[in-house]
């Protein structure tokens, strides 16, 4: 698949950062990376060196939740998309050297981007899991009675916070995952 300019400028963006760092990264570094002049960089990203760094971090962010969806895509249900979505989201953290190096380096300069990506994403996250929440309804193992959009909302932010920070759970032991899932996601919303 032939990469549009913007894929290529991003896609550079990422390759200047992982080598320089962020607060290192120019526009003409990152121009000679994708091969394109200053001014191409300029149309894609009116905003300049800080509108490319931006959305470099939310296509990142982007991506990273894409392998998930796919990772989860053939689940027969929403406790299996989950321990899933826990299995390939704990790797893809544990294996993204630039995000480590990043938050070790380059804290501030990241974390607000990130924020702000991992925002975006909640509304993916939660439309998602509202969808998954009517399936699992019409199945008969959730609550007919349950606030869908209440619940996917709930079940969004708590999937982000155990992600990032699952404190005791060791996501990457099956028994303590599925514990995680029944008693921390399931539990209320289960039909008995």
């Amino acid at each position: 698949m032939i990469a549009s300019t913007r894929e290529k400028i991003l896609a550079a963006t990422l390759a200047c950062v992982d080598d320089d760092g962020l607060a290192a990264t120019s526009i003409e570094d990152i121009a000679r990376r994708a091969s394109v002049g200053r001014a191409t960089i300029y149309r894609q990203f009116p905003g300049g060196r800080e509108q490319v760094l931006t959305e470099t971090i939310t296509w990142e962010v982007g991506r990273f939740f894409g392998s998930l969806e796919a990772a989860i895509a053939d689940a027969p249900d929403l406790a299996a998309k989950l321990d899933r979505a826990f299995v390939a989201g704990n790797r893809a953290l544990s294996d993204h050297a630039l995000l480590h190096r990043l938050l070790r380096t380059e804290p501030e300069a990241v974390l607000t981007d990130l924020a702000v990506a991992t925002e975006l994403v909640l509304g993916l996250i939660v439309a998602y899991l509202a969808d998954e929440l009517e399936r699992e309804i019409v199945s008969g193992r959730v609550r007919a009675d349950l606030d869908i959009p209440f619940a996917a909302d709930h079940l969004g932010r708590l999937f982000l916070s155990y992600l990032g920070t699952p404190g005791e759970w060791d996501l990457a032991d099956p028994i303590r995952r599925a514990e995680l899932v029944r008693t921390r996601f399931l539990a209320g919303i289960l039909a008995q």
